[in-house]
């Protein structure tokens, strides 16, 4: 079940900043899972203590390429971020470095 919940982990700058300044990691997860089942499938999947969790539902952007046929217009689709905070002293490690 934890594994349809958490879709992948966002790394950016922003979230490398976070996990190494406040211990928070960040996810992208599905829009209709809620904060308890996301804490719980961090838990289940990574095998830390989940002190808080903080969600943002991402909205999509308009996203325009011009090519040889002409302009194509889209939309980006929209997501849900997650980010987890976990104790003191445990790290989630996403690139398996022992």
């Amino acid at each position: 079940m934890s594994r349809y919940i958490l879709i992948k982990p966002l790394i950016s700058e922003k979230a490398e900043g976070l996990s190494e300044k406040r211990n928070q990691f960040t996810f992208v997860v599905d829009k209709k899972a809620n904060k308890v089942e996301i804490g719980k499938a961090v838990e289940k999947m990574y095998s830390v203590n989940v002190l808080s969790v903080n969600t943002a539902v991402i909205p999509g952007k308009k996203k325009t390429r011009f090519t040889k046929a002409g302009v194509a217009k889209g939309m980006k689709p929209s997501y849900k971020k997650a980010i987890i905070t976990v104790a003191d002293g445990e790290t989630i490690d996403f690139y398996g470095e022992a």
